[in-house]
């Protein structure tokens, strides 16, 4: 994707998954009175407790992570989360708590309500972005443990959060704030992995290298033969692999197919690759 194109693309995603993330603090969660983490649920505390607007203490909350953000991710970085942060504080400002759900199902709030909030943090995680609070905490974080994903720090800083909920709304309302935290995780997850998500291709043939040709030619990915050996036949054969979208395995196989009606070929899924016709270091900006 060309890198102009990229960032409108990311404050798109920005502005959007805001809108959404604020739809479901002030409209859902905030009415069914559901603690589901971070600074939207803290923010849900106070407002319960001291009557402060959520757009208010929202805001303030932020000031210190920001702080650290700075020293811990760059400048750059921080500059999208704070816009992410100030577009949450706006909406929140100026949108009415919409009834979209009957205030006493708290089973449906939850699952919606993590829909919502799920699609709209994976908007703004795959904008390289957070949207302040817990998301920029889990952000500094995975700068330390790298092996973990964005979405499972958040839902461990968030079940924080939601123990002194369970103190200020009751466990039945906690219950269900795990509920939503774990849709959540999931929706955020799939918005994540969804847009790397490609596919790994092995490929082994008596005509690999006719196979090779076409991927190369007709298809303009780049294919790597390994040789290797049949320990039955004890003959030696080159083994291709190469890696491709969804789409581009279906027209592979059948194009295999073609080629040899023998061929064995394995297709695995893969989360996220860097390089050549996928993701460029230039386009991680």
């Amino acid at each position: 994707m060309d890198k102009k194109k990229r960032v409108f693309r990311d404050y798109l995603f920005i502005v959007i998954g805001s809108f959404l993330i604020s739809v479901a603090s002030l409209s859902i969660y905030d009415r069914a009175e559901l603690v589901i983490g971070g600074v939207t649920g803290v923010s849900i505390i106070v407002r319960h407790l001291f009557g402060i607007p959520l757009w208010l203490s929202y805001s303030m909350i932020n000031i210190p992570l920001f702080v650290w953000g700075f020293f811990a991710k760059g400048g750059k970085f921080l500059f999208r989360t704070v816009i992410s942060t100030l577009l949450c504080s706006f909406f929140l400002y100026i949108l009415p708590a919409w009834e979209i759900l009957p205030k006493d199902d708290f089973f449906l709030a939850s699952v919606v309500g993590g829909i919502f909030m799920g699609l709209g943090c994976g908007m703004v995680f795959i904008s390289n972005c957070t949207t302040g609070g817990t998301d920029l905490l889990a952000a500094i974080l995975q700068t330390k443990f790298k092996h973990i994903s964005m979405a499972k720090l958040v839902q461990f800083v968030d079940s924080l959060v939601i123990l002194w909920g369970l103190q200020i709304f009751g466990v039945t309302k906690a219950l269900y704030a795990l509920v939503s935290i774990y849709v959540f995780t999931k929706v955020c997850e799939a918005i994540m992995e969804g847009m790397h998500f490609a596919k790994s291709v092995t490929i082994i043939s008596h005509k690999g290298e006719e196979i090779a040709q076409y991927v190369i030619s007709k298809m303009s990915r780049g294919v790597t033969g390994i040789e290797a050996k049949g320990m039955y036949t004890k003959n030696g054969i080159t083994m291709l692999y190469c890696v491709l979208s969804n789409r581009e395995v279906s027209v592979l196989k059948d194009e295999v197919y073609n080629i040899d009606d023998k061929a064995f070929f394995i297709i695995s899924d893969v989360r996220e690759v860097h390089g050549e016709g996928f993701i460029r270091r230039d386009e991680m900006i």
